[in-house]
């Protein structure tokens, strides 16, 4: 009877067996295909935004924050540590150790509870990206029966790589190179054995073994990382006691170290259409941004911001819809070097710089006179800057307009440098008459400038644009008659390095170099002695020209050296006048005069003086140095005109 019970307990044994065996089999054949996200592994990447410099001015993710780095560039001792630590016979088993398995079955039964895990780097793999965390006894099975087929498909090698990439490290980084550069600003072949044994450490728990907010934890286990690798001869004792005493200096940086916000939405918004995937796909994006020049120009705006509130912190004005942007180009090639969209991007994200359409006023000026130039007028010809009245009809209402200069009075007759220098309005509402508005349209369609009026408003820069545009428009005196489109993106590069596309300077001759240094030497003379004295700096060349609407609702200045280009605008974001006297010169010329000395200190290698072109001629006349071409000769004799009435 005994003999006949003990049979048949065998034979249900060798059923069970077989059926758990056979059960085993058809599941792992169910899930096999389930590692194909392993085996094809692409997982979201962060793509990097960098200065002309190399310098990094943001990470830019989805949801996971992940640099990813292939197998060969990951170091030996990353490696050895890590397999010392969490897997020691990884290069002998097939995705599962039974020996640490059963070690890990006794522990709990003992315990009446799982208190102890037998994975492998591979179970941790599949368990970190394909399951959950949950233990339950059929997530174990599914878990070893993936590993074991995952082992089946991938080398050792690829499996690594996947696992250094994939695992969280704690503090929002996914993957060992984003750890690396998060908590010890290094990439992973600058770490110490220290740093790297600190890392490898952490996915056991990201969270208890953050550095930056349990350090003796994250030490503590460190040196038990050095401490395994020791026992197991793969470090000496020398560099054992040197590396245990070690204290690596961590960082407690944000996740995407925007050191430039304005600049990387600018980027973003315009590259997301053409490349979608672009906060997954890892690329490198390389800007003609100087995070130098970023920072100055950021402060030389708060400069200006706080000057303009201490003037008028004991009025009445309504100072909280002040606002400003600025604008800085390479001036020979167009390329933006700083881009500052309003004094605190916390406050507000929105960039005026590129997306605001403010009224230019008489910062458009120097293109009016710029036409009168290229049609044979001279610096020195003289245009009427007396009053008149116009008529116009605005539906069956007729009306008059009474143009009146800022300082409301009149000169007579006066000299276009003179008249341009202190932002004569009535002069240039006579140029404009005489040039002719489709003359005058016709001249400036080169320049690209939309929606241009078809009145003698123009005059007055009644034209709306924001302050990148008005910095494209002033290459073309600050390049000597080229006109630069503004670049902010040079190259990008995919997750591999490759350059997958080159962003061209795009340049267009306007005016010759003889004409445009005409016009030049006007707009030095504006910061000399006119409306633009508040940017003078010692020793070098500045030229440029103030802006300043009606009520000054808008306030510019817009400025050259022969290196650098800078412009400045100030208002209420609501469109409401600014302070009584402000203007142009005295709200946004010292902007500019701050940051070109900032500049200058940095850079004294910097050209100080306008190269004069050849082509360009000088006479003495009354002990004046009087300057003319061949296309812009010395008037012969002055013009006379008298008051009267236009109508149009």
């Amino acid at each position: 009877m005994i003999r006949f019970l003990f049979r048949w307990i065998v034979r249900l044994l060798f059923l069970a067996g077989f059926a758990v065996f056979g059960y085993l089999v058809y599941f792992y054949f169910e899930i096999a295909h389930e590692v194909e996200p392993l085996v094809h592994y692409n997982p979201p990447k962060t793509t990097q935004i960098f200065d002309r410099n190399g310098k990094l001015l943001a990470n830019v993710f989805e949801k996971e924050h992940r640099l990813y780095v292939p197998y060969k560039e990951i170091p030996g001792r990353v490696i050895e540590a890590l397999v010392a630590i969490e897997d020691t016979l990884f290069y002998e088993h097939h995705g599962v150790n039974p020996e640490a398995i059963f070690r890990a079955i006794i522990k709990d039964i003992k315990a009446r509870k799982m208190v102890e895990g037998a994975s492998t780097l591979t179970q941790q793999l599949i368990k970190s990206t394909l399951l959950t965390r949950k233990k339950k006894i059929e997530r174990k099975i599914k878990e070893a029966l993936l590993a074991i087929r995952l082992e089946q498909l991938l080398s050792k090698e690829e499996i690594l790589e996947r696992y250094l990439n994939a695992v969280f490290f704690g503090h929002g980084y996914y993957g060992i190179r984003t750890a690396a550069y998060g908590y010890f600003r290094k990439d992973l072949d600058e770490l110490t054995l220290k740093e790297i044994a600190v890392l490898v450490g952490l996915p056991k728990a990201p969270s208890a073994y953050d550095p930056t907010r349990h350090y003796a934890n994250a030490m503590a286990r460190a040196n038990r990382v050095l401490n395994r690798m020791k026992a197991l001869g793969w470090i000496d004792e020398e560099t054992y006691l040197r590396e245990i005493k070690e204290a690596p200096k961590v960082y407690d940086d944000t996740l995407t170290k925007n050191r430039a916000p304005y600049i990387v939405d600018a980027v973003m918004n315009m590259l997301q259409k053409e490349y979608p995937d672009i906060r997954r796909g890892g690329y490198k994006i390389e800007t003609a941004i100087d995070l130098e020049y970023q920072q100055m120009a950021k402060s030389a705006l708060s400069y200006g911001y706080d000057a303009y509130l201490k003037r008028h912190q004991n009025d009445d004005t309504n100072t909280s819809v002040f606002n400003g942007a600025m604008v800085v180009l390479d001036g020979r090639s167009g390329d933006i070097l700083a881009m500052v969209g309003g004094v605190d991007y916390k406050k507000s994200a929105f960039n005026r710089a590129v997306s605001s359409r403010r009224q230019v006023g008489s910062a458009f000026k120097p293109f009016i006179y710029q036409t009168a130039l290229e049609l044979g007028y001279n610096p020195e010809s003289k245009v009427a800057d007396i009053a008149r009245t116009y008529r116009f009809e605005s539906g069956d209402t007729k009306k008059l307009w009474q143009p009146k200069n800022y300082e409301k009075d009149y000169k007579g007759m006066i000299t276009l440098r003179e008249a341009l220098i202190h932002s004569r309005n009535l002069a240039t509402i006579n140029l404009v008459s005489e040039i002719g508005i489709m003359t005058l349209h016709k001249k400036l369609n080169p320049l690209g400038v939309k929606n241009l009026p078809y009145n003698l408003s123009i005059a007055l820069g009644n034209i709306a644009l924001s302050p990148l545009q008005v910095a494209r428009l002033y290459t073309v005196f600050a390049d000597m008659g080229r006109l630069h489109e503004p670049r902010l993106v040079t190259n990008i590069y995919d997750n591999d390095g490759r350059l997958i596309k080159h962003y061209n300077a795009k340049v267009k001759k306007i005016y010759s170099e003889s004409q445009a240094y005409l016009m030049v030497d006007i707009l030095r003379d504006i910061v000399k002695r006119g409306t633009g004295r508040n940017a003078r700096v010692k020793g070098m060349d500045v030229a440029g020209k103030t802006g300043t609407t009606n009520k000054s609702v808008d306030t510019w200045f817009c400025s050259f050296t022969p290196d650098v280009e800078a412009v400045v605008w100030f208002g209420n974001d609501n469109n409401t006048p600014l302070a009584r006297r402000e203007t142009g010169g005295r709200t946004a010329a010292p902007v500019v005069r701050y940051f070109y000395q900032k500049l200058i200190q940095i850079h004294p290698e910097f050209k100080r003086k306008f190269k004069e072109p050849e082509g360009v001629y000088h006479v003495m006349q009354n002990g004046k140095d009087l300057i003319y071409t061949d296309k812009s000769p010395l008037p012969k004799e002055d013009q006379i005109i008298e008051n009267e009435e236009i109508i149009f």
